[in-house]
């Protein structure tokens, strides 16, 4: 076994104790074997990436199994890579008397196959988060290490029982884990897998099926729990792997998602889809806030979702005349029962768009069962394809339809508001009209995206007839090769695998139908096994429905705080998302508030118990020591200055003045966007301008309860 050049612990002086041989000569000789093995492993892996690339495409399956094999084989890589000794988190020792089992972010194996450290995932890794000193699930001691730079710069221990007292110098683990959460901030949320408490790591491990909330205040890990919920779901539910459909987190803001960008490939986990409900619709990056509050109410309600069926119905009706429709040969007489019968046909949940190409081929069927021609029947289709009459009038009875013609014509055309949307009243109708169709607004997406679900994609028909005929002639270009490869070989066609080649059903697999033009959909329209929503409580009813159309299990991961949604939030999470759709509900609360120092809690807390008394306010478990400081916005850029010379390291936000310009260390956000991150300091500015009411009260809360040290509060007057 070789040994390690240098040790894993650098620690500081003052904690020597802790530096003592008799407290880490039994980890350094386990670290030692963990990194042979990570030498190991990384050059086993290379190779079998290398062959892996190598290896012949194949078609198909097979060649899907392959790029399967090599993503699975490059993240795995790229983890390794990421981290070294620090895949290690800790070690806890059970009762049962065997040796410290040691919890990585990844399994690991030496040559031998013993097991040198434990995917954190695991059920038998359970117990290094879940247990307690009230419920101890069979430990003696705990473990955990702080790794800064590749090496431990801290750890702690904790005892389960007096037989674990033996060889352990830091049983105050609350003081160290506490101390660590006012550690400096950065640009992207820290690794806090190995600081994961019991009551997160509850939630984390909790069953994919139904709907479960994660309901807590901030500070409470509600982002933390989520994401590494994503990595745990996927590592132990194999109904939920990439190609049963994947997981899809969804957060409130592009900023947001940057912060929260590391997580999960730290956890081992590439294959998540991230986005935000703006990225679900194309028109969603450039869509304005609706201003008019009334408006906003109106496209947000369930009610108005119902306007899109009718909608397209109005251009769903079969002509009530017949017609003669010619082909070459014949002219044939196509009644209004006809067509009836083909509009009829269309299977029932096909998007309307793909619809026609099946009224299409069932109106060519009648036509040619009505012919009394001697004409071979793929001739008489082709030429029925020519009556330009037929299309014509297939054009008018089932147009083709774009979404975002059908939801503008909504806006400017009343008279069809009013035949879609009867509930509405004169003035609500006035209130929705406007002038411009394709003036979107962040309002309008829930309905763009209903509209283009329900008309399916218009080119879809055109490319599924190129695929169809390029499939035709690739399977004719093989029967070529085929024939020209046996016209001299003599062979008894009715055995051996040689003969099979001239069989139909051979020559298909040979085909490749992967590799040629096809449908496709956009990443994004799922469906997907689950998804996990943060943020959940500023959701519309419209906007619900945007997720519940792309999950069809309603297996969701619900993520919020009642008391931080702008717009209220009176019902329980029960009543909210049983009125949103989802059923089998399960709510998990967090009540700790592990980020927000007492003191800024104190004030945040009655600036939102002034609007909501009854909010679910967590408590905090540290404090600072630094009082919340009050100031004029003249002070701004001293009190920046002060902070920045003072701390070399960190992160700070001026939220609420949009005249300050960012940044490598100092970002600017507003309320809404400063939504679930984190700051050292927060410098805020003008809290009383941010509004009135609930809305104005939560905005105030939420940028308050950003900092993690120090808050600053600024007015002009």
């Amino acid at each position: 076994m070789t040994s390690l050049t240098t040790s894993a612990f650098d620690l500081p002086g003052h904690l020597s104790a802790k530096a003592d041989p008799a407290l880490t000569r039994g980890d350094e000789r386990h670290f030692a074997a963990v990194s042979e093995s990570l030498e190991q492993a990384i050059a086993e892996l290379s190779d079998r990436l290398e062959a892996a690339r190598k290896a012949p495409g194949g078609i198909g399956r097979e060649a899907m199994d392959r790029d399967a094999e090599i993503h699975r084989l490059t993240g795995r890589l790229r983890t390794l890579h990421r981290f070294g000794l620090d895949l290690c988190l800790g070690h806890f020792v059970a009762a049962d008397g065997a040796g410290p089992v040691y919890i990585g972010r990844l399994g690991l194996t030496d040559s031998t196959g013993r097991r040198l450290l434990l995917d954190w995932r695991s059920p038998a890794a359970e117990p290094f988060f879940a247990a307690t000193h009230a419920h101890p699930m069979g430990l003696v001691s705990r473990r955990r290490y702080r790794w800064t730079r590749g090496r431990i710069s801290d750890y702690w221990d904790e005892v389960f029982t007096a037989d674990g007292l033996e060889g352990h110098a830091a049983l105050d683990d609350q003081s160290a884990f506490i101390a660590g959460l006012g550690g400096n901030r950065s640009a992207r949320m820290r690794d806090v897998l190995s600081t994961i408490q019991s009551d997160q790591d509850a939630v984390i491990r909790a069953g994919s099926r139904g709907a479960l909330v994660v309901d807590g205040g901030p500070g409470t890990g509600k982002t933390v729990v989520a994401l590494h919920r994503a990595a745990h779901l996927l590592y132990s539910d194999p109904r939920l792997g990439h190609r049963r459909g994947g997981v899809l987190f969804v957060g409130p803001s592009r900023p947001y998602l940057a912060y929260v960008a590391d997580v999960l490939p730290s956890l081992g986990e590439e294959g998540v889809l991230t986005c935000t409900l703006r990225d679900l619709v194309a028109e969603g990056a450039g869509a304005a806030v609706e201003t008019d509050p009334e408006v906003a109410r109106l496209k947000a309600s369930a009610d108005m979702m119902k306007a899109i069926e009718p909608a397209v119905r109005i251009y769903e009706e079969p002509p009530t005349e017949g017609m003669t429709v010619s082909s070459h040969w014949s002219d044939i007489w196509l009644s209004a029962d006809d067509w009836a019968a083909a509009f009829e046909a269309v299977e029932p949940g096909t998007p309307h768009n793909e619809a026609r190409e099946q009224i299409r081929e069932e109106l060519l069927t009648i036509l040619i069962d009505k012919d009394d021609s001697d004409v071979e029947p793929g001739l008489l289709r082709r030429s029925l394809l020519r009556d330009r009459d037929l299309t014509r009038a297939l054009d008018r009875a089932w147009p083709m339809l774009e979404a975002t013609d059908l939801v503008g014509d909504l806006w400017t055309v009343p008279a069809y508001l009013r035949e879609c949307a009867p509930w509405l009243g004169p003035d609500e109708v006035r209130r929705l009209r406007r002038a411009d169709p394709r003036a979107w607004t962040v309002s309008d997406l829930p309905l763009l995206d209903a509209a283009r679900q329900r008309l399916g994609d218009p080119e879809a028909s055109v490319r599924e007839r190129r695929r169809e005929a390029a499939v035709a002639a690739e399977r004719a270009r093989r029967a070529d090769a085929i024939d020209s490869l046996l016209q001299n070989v003599v062979i008894d066609e009715s055995e051996g695998a040689v003969g099979m080649l001239r069989g139909r059903d051979l020559q298909d697999t040979l085909v490749d139908e992967s590799a040629l033009p096809g449908a496709g959909r956009e990443p994004l329209d799922g469906p997907f096994a689950h998804v996990i929503v943060d943020e959940a409580q500023e959701l519309t009813d419209a906007e619900w429905r945007m997720l519940l159309l792309r999950c069809p299990s309603r297996s969701f991961t619900v993520v919020g705080d009642r008391a931080q949604a702008r717009h209220g939030f009176a019902e329980s999470w029960r009543e909210r998302l049983e009125r949103a759709g989802l059923d089998r509900i399960t709510v998990a609360s967090l009540s700790i508030n592990y980020r927000t120092p007492e003191e800024v809690m104190t004030e945040a807390e009655r600036v939102v118990r002034a609007a909501l008394p009854d909010a679910n306010v967590p408590t905090s478990i540290r404090g600072s020591g630094i009082p919340v400081v009050h100031g004029s916005t003249a002070d701004r850029d001293r009190v920046l200055g002060s902070w920045l010379a003072e701390h070399p390291e960190g992160i700070a936000c001026v939220i609420g003045d949009p005249t300050f310009r960012a940044t490598p260390r100092v970002r600017s956000l507003t309320p809404e966007l400063s939504k679930g991150l984190e700051f050292d300091l927060v410098v805020l500015v003008d809290p009383e301008a941010f509004g009135e009411g609930v809305e104005g009260a939560v905005d105030r809360y939420v940028a308050m309860t950003r900092a993690t040290q120090r808050l600053v509060v600024l007015t002009s007057s």
